[in-house]
């Protein structure tokens, strides 16, 4: 069990609020159009997807950022740097979780088989980008807004436009709150040439990238909020709410972070976004649901 919590805690497990939620909403947005139904075999395929993919990413984040990470006196009590978990080990269990999201795919249907390896190559990707460029944070944001997208092509096998504007909320969301996060490592990414908006532009600019970023996250949601009713007009206030809520805790977080004060990026980051996705996630369900 202690082995377990700490391949949990290695690839912080409990982020996967942050995505999964949409998937989830990708999920409804298909099982309820016209020839398709609630199929629960599907939707547990898409939540174990969910699970390898992320755990795969973060592993291998974990693992190629290990000697940056033993030297950022924030980040040296993560597993690999302080010991508990060794860099072969992190290593192993990245290649498992990138099996078996592969192998899962292949028994949801050919195209998400089929680009699952596209899938894998942004996720994991994303671990270098902070080595030679400052739009790292995009590539992190592009691969979580798979995660509707994903999700709408396990269950029609087809590309659609209102999953692609979920896409677009989390792609600038993730973005924008990823630049907020690495305020804490500016002075870091500086002296170690690692590249990052903060160390980029510096703090003031960073937070006003983010906030920027999150406008158009704002739009994108306000634009699929207005498709979504406009495809299902039998769905109540209760998706609005889920809208409002995500937006309202999209913008709370840019008046608890500011340049002069970093003590509630964590709050901003973790506890505010995290509570923004899971409770857009479940109004917009449970309207479908009733």
């Amino acid at each position: 069990m202690r082995g377990v919590k700490k391949y949990f805690s290695l690839i912080k497990f409990s982020h996967t609020v942050f995505a999964l939620p949409f998937a989830l909403v990708g999920f409804f947005l298909a099982a309820y159009q016209p020839g398709y139904a609630l199929d629960v075999r599907t939707l547990f395929l898409i939540v174990l997807c969910m699970v390898f993919a992320r755990s795969a990413a973060m592993a291998f984040n974990r693992y190629l950022d290990r000697d940056i990470d033993a030297q950022n006196p924030r980040t040296a009590v993560r597993e690999i740097p302080s010991g508990a978990i060794k860099p072969a080990q992190a290593l192993f269990f990245v290649l498992l979780n990138a099996a078996l999201f592969i192998a899962t795919t292949y028994f949801i249907n050919p195209i998400c088989f089929y680009l699952s390896p596209v899938a894998l190559l942004v996720i994991l990707g994303y671990s270098y980008t902070k080595r030679f460029t400052a739009f790292c944070h995009f590539v992190l944001g592009l691969g979580l807004s798979l995660a509707p997208i994903g999700a709408y092509l396990a269950v029609t096998g087809e590309f659609a436009v209102l999953p692609l504007l979920f896409s677009a909320v989390v792609l600038f969301w993730v973005s924008g709150f990823d630049i907020i996060y690495a305020l804490q490592d500016e002075q870091f990414d500086r002296e170690h040439q690692l590249h990052s908006m903060p160390a980029r532009l510096g703090r003031s600019r960073a937070l006003r990238l983010a906030r920027l970023l999150h406008l158009f996250s704002a739009f994108f949601m306000l634009l699929a909020g207005w498709q979504l009713l406009h495809i299902y007009p039998e769905l109540s206030w209760l998706s609005w709410l889920g809208i409002a809520v995500f937006l309202g805790l999209l913008f709370y977080q840019h008046t608890i972070v500011t340049p002069d004060d970093l003590s509630r990026v964590n709050l901003a980051f973790f506890t505010t976004n995290g509570l923004a996705s899971v409770i857009f996630g479940v109004l917009v369900m449970l309207d479908f649901w009733v």
